[in-house]
């Protein structure tokens, strides 16, 4: 076994291999750019060696300054994470001529596999089902045009070095072939230095299920069986499980099989995934393999009880499996959320700067729901522009799929971030819909279930009984200690601007009774945990327990209960009266602007002063976090003003173009 491994790579898989490599005990050393010199990843490693400036082109890409920090450390292997040099034959042989271990699969399983037209040729000659599609070089866009037509729309066009759902779009239309091929390659072209797409037939209402596989150096692979990761955005994984409630026993045990005879084919040692596109009748058909550890392996591990990362650490030092196919079962349900730092109420767009706070479940059994959370950001760290904005896998497991999905929910409502835009209140708002606790899932599912955004959620009858008692109870709590409490004990509760009557009192126990106008009953809040400039309140509703986050405003408070962000007011009888006579305030009219929806980098302004605009052409482009953002007219006019240039940083809200 090894004695001290590198790793290259950053952020929360840094910090997850780390946590394996300590219990194993393995020493371990990581490599950093100037962006994550004072990270977790850092701090918890035996040893950190510098790399280079903060883009990863510069530091964590560079085979070279890999290499030369496994010199320098006398590390034995080289852990790759996911993502950056991972999935790359180049440096896996290069190790290999240096006498140093990959920690993954042998250079010619990442070549046959990792490259998607490769593999998908591969696959078909192994006689794994794939999906209709053209795998060849595509020369020009006239030739992608031509090959659309054949394969009829809609297409999807990938990167063939693509990943971590970067270079990858639909094509409904020869127009959206003609921008899209271009947009793709370019993509490719930043993200993984290699330009190549391939087209396929678009499935549709397709699910994305994947096995994960693991081998050994002696021939031996097996399946630890399936994840659901359908619920995706611009391509991106945000929540995944495991197993997938698609599949009945036969048809896991076929993917499985079909997983494990492509492995086979390619002598493959380590851990990967083989990923299908799945109908909703349970049909499938290979799509991909990832040759490397997927950001999603929580899940296995926790249905499963096997550590992936320890695996692949023992795969790779040479060790038989010490266990079979027949040793395998699934337990339970496990759920995984990504938290990522990005601004759902804004598409979703990515958001950076300083975690000022990061609160986060505890970890561990709870009440019928195990929780565990990656991470690899604390509060106070930075999240950058060069990287991926992810700040968690929030994960839950329980024995059943509606308890694990409830753990989640509860998992979420603990989760308290203050300084980034982040995805939390929307992950909350899917654990509370009806179709994905029913398990109605596909590729398509965020498009269909928020066809306008995510603009939050309206209140059900919970979450409405939680803002008025939650605010009720500050209220209380805030008069008390103001030293000047109250006598009165009819309040009314302005959630927005709806009023709700309520009348207040105290049991035995100090729990807070508070008895609905006009509803005959009453609200029974006990266990309050609060006090004034925390951000979360925690308490027991109706015996069952809640956490909001919540904030002092000017005359009352921001509430946020899972999906539902409110302001809520607690005011007398007159006082509400009087608020109802104010009028609404009018937001300002923005309909002649283009705006960054993000902060990030220019890459081109399409128009100049004077020019005419027609509804839908291309304004502007902005790149942040490795994506490109193309910014569209919404309606016809001439341009007054250009506010930026290529080559421009700017802010979320700048004015890029102004018309007339």
């Amino acid at each position: 076994m090894f004695s001290k491994i590198l790793i290259a790579n950053r952020g929360e898989i840094a910090v997850r291999i780390i946590k394996t490599a300590r219990r194993m005990g393995i020493a371990t050393v990581v490599v950093h750019s100037d962006a994550d010199a004072g990270s977790m990843a850092v701090e918890m490693a035996d040893e950190a060696i510098h790399i280079g400036p903060s883009p990863a082109a510069e530091s964590y890409l560079v085979q070279d300054k890999i290499v030369e920090a496994v010199r320098f450390s006398g590390a034995e292997a080289v852990h790759p994470g996911f993502g950056f040099l991972s999935e790359n034959p180049v440096f896996a042989r290069r190790l290999e001529a240096e006498g140093i271990a990959f920690i993954g699969p042998n250079p010619h399983a990442i070549e046959a596999m990792g490259d998607k037209i490769t593999s998908k040729k591969f696959a078909a000659q192994a006689g794994v089902s794939t999906v209709p599609g053209y795998m060849g070089l595509i020369e020009s866009n006239a030739h992608a045009l031509q090959i659309a037509n054949e394969i009829g729309y809609p297409v999807m066009i990938k990167a063939s070095a693509g990943g971590g759902g970067k270079g990858i779009r639909v094509a409904h239309s020869d127009a959206d072939m003609a921008e899209g091929f271009s947009a793709v390659k370019a993509e490719a072209q930043t993200a993984f230095g290699d330009d190549r797409v391939f087209l396929e037939k678009f499935i549709i209402d397709p699910r994305h299920i994947e096995i994960q596989v693991l081998g050994d150096k002696h021939g031996t692979i097996v399946s630890l069986f399936d994840r659901e990761c359908s619920i995706q955005r611009r391509n991106q994984k945000v929540i995944e499980e495991a197993p997938s409630p698609l599949l009945d026993d036969a048809t896991r045990k076929a993917m499985s099989e079909q997983a494990v005879a492509l492995a086979l084919a390619v002598n493959y040692d380590s851990a990967g995934t083989v990923e299908f596109v799945a109908g909703q009748d349970r049909s499938f058909f290979f799509l991909e393999m990832n040759t490397r550890l997927q950001v999603e392996h929580p899940v296995t591990e926790l249905i499963t009880g096997v550590d992936l990362v320890e695996q692949m650490i023992r795969s790779a030092a040479g060790e038989r499996m010490a266990f079979g196919q027949d040793d395998l079962k699934i337990d339970g349900w496990a759920i995984e959320s990504r938290i990522y730092a990005e601004d759902p109420y804004r598409g979703f767009l990515p958001s950076i700067g300083r975690l000022v706070r990061y609160d986060q479940p505890e970890e561990g059994e709870q009440d019928g729901y195990t929780v565990r959370n990656d991470s690899g950001v604390r509060e106070g760290d930075e999240i950058s522009m060069f990287y991926d904005p992810m700040i968690a896998k929030l994960n839950t497991w329980a024995p059943t799929r509606l308890a694990a999905i409830d753990g989640m929910a509860r998992a979420l409502e603990d989760t308290h971030l203050q300084g980034v835009g982040h995805n939390v209140p929307f992950l909350a708002a899917v654990m509370d819909q009806d179709r994905f606790r029913s398990g109605q899932l596909s590729t398509s599912y965020i498009k269909d279930e928020f066809p306008d955004g995510f603009q939050g959620a309206a209140p059900d009858r919970r979450r409405l009984d939680i803002l008025i008692a939650t605010a009720a109870a500050m209220n209380e709590i805030l008069t008390e200690q103001s030293g000047d409490p109250s006598d009165r004990t009819d309040w009314i509760v302005l959630v927005d601007r709806d009023a709700h009557g309520v009348s207040l009192g105290y049991d035995e126990d100090e729990t807070l009774t508070l008895d609905l106008a006009g509803e005959d009953r009453a609200l029974q809040l006990g266990e309050i945990d609060w006090r004034p400039g925390l951000p979360q309140f925690r308490a027991v509703l109706d015996d069952v327990p809640y956490t909001a986050e919540v904030a002092r405003i000017a005359d009352g408070f921001q509430i946020r209960t899972g999906a539902t962000k409110a302001r809520v007011r607690v005011l007398t009888p007159r006082m509400a009266e009087l608020f109802a006579r104010l009028p609404v305030k009018q937001a300002a009219d923005t309909s002649k602007l283009i705006q960054s929806p993000m902060p990030g980098l220019v890459v081109s302004i399409a128009v100049t002063v004077g020019q005419e605009v027609k509804a839908g052409e291309t304004v502007a482009v902005i790149e942040a976090m490795k994506m490109q953002n193309i910014l569209k007219a919404e309606r016809d006019g001439v341009v007054k003003a250009v506010g930026a240039k290529a080559g421009d940083p700017v802010a979320a809200d700048d004015v890029l173009v102004e018309f007339g």
